[in-house]
């Protein structure tokens, strides 16, 4: 989405999961990482993807009133957008299914965009504070509320990136850096330099800024964008970043929110929260200890906390 990687220091594979790129850097044994990376993230698609008829989440949504057996892949990702939830006081929310289907929502970007603007957008039919009625239990079985559909499009990649960074570390050893589509984690036991290029769009196409690069030796980083997923229904442009008071899209304020955190969920919640909140994102974030980097709406860049000093890009090569 919003970041992207320089070469360094380390073998690495690029390939498409879960709807957007992967980016796997390592010291360990790469062909190894690859193919459990595949694996992995197969597993997490199959549980948790909202447009797979076959997948777990689609199942516990078609049975909500009831308690589902599901994968523990998918019982671990509901039980982190439910503490997701509670950390930001429901600005982050995984109730919102339904109300993505009103706005056009409901099936992979590439087939909506494709059918172009054919549906009205009816009335929002939000539930604020619904998420705290979603319960998991045993980690093999979820409780969706009725009248209520799981999105876990808020929280699952960045989980998924903190699951297969540290999968990866534990059986293939070596250093790790993990992106998908931007939501970065990095694990290992060495305090390695690792360097990030940060833009709005992926690759830097289409920014108005150039690319911002800085360092980081561990834990996540991620961004929330209102630029990257846009389509148009009922006449009016929409984009996946919902604010479940209103259960439609967030006020335009900050474009693009980028994190840095311990995990890549931590990271990927408070971009999420700071898109929602708009000006009152900032104050947020500094109290929560968050550093960030906010472009606005008219290009404008803040930064909070102790942002990574950015550092030279280096010369392209003639």
């Amino acid at each position: 989405m919003a970041t992207d990687l320089l070469p360094q220091l380390a073998r690495h594979h690029r390939f498409r999961a879960l709807g957007t790129y992967v980016h796997l850097s390592t010291t360990g044994d790469l062909r190894r990482a690859v193919e459990l990376a595949e694996a992995v993230l197969a597993e997490v698609d199959l549980s948790c993807s909202r447009f797979r008829p076959d997948s777990d989440l689609v199942r516990a949504n078609a049975r909500a009133g009831q308690w589902t057996q599901v994968d523990p892949l998918l019982a671990a990702a509901v039980a982190v957008a439910i503490d997701a939830a509670r950390e930001t006081d429901g600005l982050v929310d995984p109730c919102l299914g339904t109300a993505l289907v009103e706005i056009g929502y409901d099936e992979d970007l590439a087939v909506v965009l494709a059918r172009g603007d054919v549906r009205t957008v009816p009335a929002a039919s939000a539930r604020p504070g619904a998420w705290q009625d979603v319960r998991t239990d045993a980690d093999r079985a979820v409780f969706v509320p009725a009248g209520v559909q799981l999105d876990l499009g808020a929280t699952a990649k960045a989980w998924a990136a903190d699951l297969l960074a540290l999968t990866l570390v534990d059986a293939v050893g070596g250093d790790v850096l993990v992106s998908l589509g931007g939501d970065i984690r990095i694990a290992g036991s060495e305090s390695r330099a690792w360097p990030v290029l940060v833009t709005e769009h992926p690759d830097g196409v289409g920014d108005e800024h150039d690319p911002e690069l800085v360092t980081l030796d561990g834990g996540g980083l991620a961004t929330s964008s209102t630029l990257a997923r846009r389509w148009t229904a009922g006449g009016v442009v929409q984009h996946h970043l919902l604010d479940p008071r209103t259960g439609r899209p967030a006020t335009p304020y900050w474009r693009t929110v980028t994190a840095t955190g311990p995990t890549c969920v931590a990271a990927n919640v408070a971009t999420t929260a700071a898109i929602v909140m708009g000006p009152d994102a900032e104050a947020w974030l500094a109290a929560h200890g968050v550093d960030a980097r906010l472009v606005g709406v008219d290009g404008s860049v803040r930064r909070t906390g102790s942002w990574p000093e950015p550092l030279d890009l280096p010369a392209k090569e003639a």
